[in-house]
Formats: structure tokens, sequence, C-alpha cells
């Protein structure tokens, strides 16, 4: 057993305007980092039209097709912008999360980690926004209940965003627990805690601007981690999202390698106690490149490790 990182070059012909913080230049950052773990790669595949359709609308799909240029680049809204090559990145970017759960569900893998963009926790049903186009950890999720026929299944996301996209896409579905710790106040001024959705799967930590360590770690052990303990999940996703560092322009809140390490130690454990090891993550954002490479290797090292 290993893990495996999923990856495609077709996300580096995503290209968004000079000066967007979701460049082309975060995927070498990461995988540079990762480049010395010597991880088995795959090729993230184009996701099916059905495989968006478990979460999204036709009408959706339709029109961030119709939306792709031929030439330089169309806005979504003030964020979101596609170049000619986007359609595709954000297919393998879907495709790439769901080639994650088949092959940790079916024990090609003992863990995955899905290094693609566009990052997808911010897309709704019929919106796609914050850089995001298709929810790629939702749809991994639906096709691990609706495919592998699992009953119970987690995600946490710590990006310091909200993820209000797989909050949305998820919510009505009692087999999912979603967390999401976040910075708040912070755009897009979701997530708070009384946000539990129809089931009661939601569960929101927001944390104030410019707490660390301490304060991020307390409440992943107050709230998050027993949440996830008492659900018991078949299979743990992550939505890893390394903008909570220090270093990150786009956020105020103080973490460190360390801490994604830890947090990635604590969710193995829990994995390890209910799902036999399985963990399928997933880049979201981090805009540092220094630090996103960084605290991608501290994720993944551990990944690594608990994959033996």
């Amino acid at each position: 057993m290993s893990t495996l990182l999923i990856t495609h070059p077709d996300c580096y012909d995503h290209v968004t305007p000079p000066g967007h913080p979701e460049q082309v230049a975060r995927l070498d950052a990461v995988l540079g980092s990762l480049a010395p773990l010597e991880l088995e790669t795959a090729k993230a595949p184009m996701a099916a039209d059905d495989d968006l359709l478990r979460v999204h609308t036709v009408d959706h799909v339709a029109a961030i097709k119709e939306a792709t240029p031929s030439e330089g680049w169309r806005s979504l809204d003030a964020d979101t912008h596609m170049s000619a090559g986007s359609l595709a990145a954000a297919y393998r970017a879907a495709g790439g999360a769901v080639r994650a759960v088949d092959a940790v569900l079916s024990g090609e893998a003992g863990n995955a980690f899905v290094a693609m963009r566009p990052p997808g926790h911010h897309a709704e049903q019929e919106t796609p926004m914050g850089f995001c186009f298709f929810g790629n950890v939702a749809i991994g999720a639906k096709h691990a209940l609706d495919h592998h026929g699992l009953k119970r299944l987690a995600i946490v996301d710590f990006d310091v965003h909200h993820g209000n996209g797989t909050q949305a896409l998820v919510e009505d579905d009692a087999r999912i627990l979603f967390c999401s710790s976040h910075q708040s106040p912070l755009w897009p001024g979701t997530g708070a805690t009384h946000e539990t959705g129809p089931h009661d799967t939601i569960l929101n930590v927001p944390l104030p601007g410019g707490c660390g360590s301490v304060e991020f770690r307390a409440a992943m052990e107050r709230d998050v981690l027993p949440r996830v303990d008492a659900f018991a999940p078949e299979l743990l996703m992550i939505s890893a999202g390394f903008d909570a560092h220090r270093a990150d322009p786009l956020a105020g809140l103080n973490l460190v390698e360390d801490d994604f390490k830890w947090i990635t130690e604590k969710l193995c454990d829990l994995a390890d106690e209910h799902c036999q090891g399985r963990v399928v993550s997933a880049l979201e954002g981090g805009y540092d490149l220094e630090a996103l490479g960084a605290s991608a290797l501290a994720h993944v090292s551990v990944l690594k490790e608990r994959s033996k």
C-alpha cells in the first residue's frame, strides 16, 4: 500500500490573468515540494458528466462549457476566470477526485493526494465562484457513496475560507459529515456555527483573524475530531487548503507547516480507527508559493508514512 499522487499537465493550461493568486505556479510549488517523496503517480482522468451531475445541474455544466473562451479570458465573476484550457483542467480536477476515491476504496492505494487546479470547495450547485468551477471533493464523495456503496463519509476542510460550495452540495445527504474550520469574518461570509444542515451533519468552526496554532489545535480537538470520531466514517476526505498559513496573502490566520502535519496525523488516526486508514485529500487554497509547497510537503509526508 502506498500514497497515490494524482495530477495532470492539463492543469497548467488553466491560465488566470496576470497577478491572480490562483496561478499556474501553484502547481509547480506543490509538485516540486513533493518530488523528494518519490510517490507513485497517476494522471487524473476527465470526469464524466454523470460525475458532475451528482452535485451540479445540467444548466451549470452547460454554462461552464459555453463560457470557455477560444483565447484570452472570460470572467465568471470578479475572482473566477476561464482561459481556453480551463474547461479541461476543471474536468480533470473533478475526475482526479473520483480517481482517488476509486484507488483508495479498491485497495490500489492506502491513501491519495489530488494535486490539481482549479480548486473546488466554493463551487455551488449552479454557481462558479472563488476560483472554483466544480465541487471536486463533493463529487468524489458522492461517487464513493453511490458507486462504492458506502454508508457514511466525512469531509474535513481546513482551508482558511469556508467551504460554502461543499457545504451546499452535501448538506442534504445524511450520509456525509462536513466539518469546516475557517477564519471568520472573511470571504465568502458563510460558515456560522448555526449552519448545521437539515440532518445536523454540518459542523462549522469559525476562527477569529490573528489566531494561530494554539487556537486551531484546540478547536480541532474540542469540536472537529470528536465529531468525526462519533460519525465513524468509512472514508475520510480532506479539503486541504494551506492558506491558513501565516505567510498567506489572502487571509489572517497564523498557522505553520507543523500545524498541517499535526492535523493530518490526527485525521489519519481517526481513519485508522474507523475506515482502514482510507484517506483522500485534495488541494484547495494556498497562495504564498513557498508556504504552499512546504505545507503540502508536511501534509503529504504524513500520508506517505501512514500508508505503509
